[in-house]
């Protein structure tokens, strides 16, 4: 049976996330929800749904299973207290736009109703539901990368001196210099954290060029992160706010080294390059001995360029676990997750406040496994 699902806030992320349940067989989409009439309206109409103007008339007045909150506000995250904690109270599902929230303390508290709830709540951290990035896990299942000895992530948007320019910031950026920090690195982090595990260590340089300087632009634009995982690999985080253009990978570039091979993720659904190590059994050129040699690459384009993939890709994983009744704690993207990202956002915040001393962020709750599964 279809999940009957409802979504909250209907600007250009919730028109993506209700175009792809429309789209999906597992979902059913019944209501679209919004605080501004003419776009809840414009977006119902669009999809043949019914509109709503506030999720407390829509709970009312529909049969839900799922409630998808869409809605953005400061740092793009400081509006998802509210209707998440809300549809959560109601006892529904929920998927939630990332980041978690602007709020460590929100953020914490979601994730404690939806456990104590016994309920799924997932947040749209989707640059891992790609091909590339199905194939980088298989090659370390598979044991082609070893001991992982680094992970280092690039992601950014691409710009220059010539392309910036001031403009009025709105509600989401006003007088908040960590705009960039909160609402994109739970991104990078999620990644690194896929591959490579749970961060215990961080340290944070960052900044911002002469020309947002001499604007008084408030905009903490550069962040250099540096870190060390709980399995004993380091690795370093770059992202800018287009105030530079980066090379490999253009956008996005990640980069996963161990003790047998490395792996290169470029534009996150586009490129993997495999680079079996020296002495690699695996690899036709296991016998080379000169201090640079190394075998061929193994190159997979998978002619994916568009980034708008992984919504429907992220959804449709978390309608299929709701669907397959997994465990929470097995959840893909899961609140808990999300809630890591923005632990080693704030952590990289104090860091960075108090002159990049190092810093160990705040511990996750303890996973709770349900008795009933395996």
């Amino acid at each position: 049976m279809a999940i009957r699902v409802g979504v909250v806030g209907c600007r250009g992320i919730g028109t993506t996330h209700a175009t792809s349940h429309k789209n999906d067989a597992l979902a059913e989409l019944v209501a679209v929800c919004d605080v501004i009439k003419e776009r809840a309206d414009e977006l119902a109409a669009k999809l043949g749904v019914k509109a709503y103007y506030s999720l407390t008339d829509m709970l009312a007045n529909e049969d839900l299973d799922m409630i998808d909150v869409c809605t953005g506000g400061p740092e793009n995250g400081g509006w998802h207290f509210e209707p998440v904690m809300e549809a959560l109270e109601a006892n529904k599902h929920v998927l939630c736009e990332k980041p978690i929230s602007n709020d460590i303390h929100e953020a914490r508290q979601m994730v404690k109703l939806a456990t104590e709830k016994n309920l799924y709540f997932g947040v749209n951290l989707n640059h891992y539901f790609t091909e590339p990035a199905a194939k980088a896990k298989q090659l370390m299942d598979e044991g082609k990368i070893g001991e992982v000895i680094y992970c280092h992530q690039r992601t950014g948007f691409l710009g220059s001196e010539w392309a910036y320019s001031k403009t009025a910031p709105g509600y989401r950026m006003e007088g908040l210099p960590y705009f960039h920090v909160k609402a994109f690195l739970a991104h990078p982090f999620s990644i690194m954290r896929y591959f490579c595990g749970d961060i215990v260590q961080l340290q944070a340089f960052m900044g911002k060029p002469s020309y947002r300087i001499a604007t008084n632009d408030p905009m903490v634009s550069v962040n250099s992160i540096h870190m060390r995982f709980a399995s004993g690999a380091t690795g370093f985080l770059f992202s800018s706010r287009g105030d530079t253009t980066m090379n490999l990978g253009g956008w996005w570039c990640v980069e996963v080294g161990g003790t047998r091979g490395t792996f290169t993720i470029e534009n996150c659904t586009e490129k993997l390059t495999y680079q079996p190590a020296k002495g690699n059994p695996d690899s036709p050129a296991a016998t080379m001995t000169g201090l640079n040699d190394k075998p061929e690459p193994i190159v997979t384009n998978t002619g994916v360029t568009d980034f708008g993939t992984t919504f429907p890709n992220r959804i449709h994983a978390f309608l299929e676990d709701v669907t397959n009744g997994v465990p929470k704690h097995k959840l893909r993207a899961s609140g808990r997750d999300a809630l890591a990202t923005l632990e080693y956002t704030f952590a990289a915040i104090k860091s960075y406040e108090n002159g990049g001393i190092m810093v160990t962020p705040d511990p996750l709750p303890t996973i709770k496994i349900d008795p009933s599964h395996n």
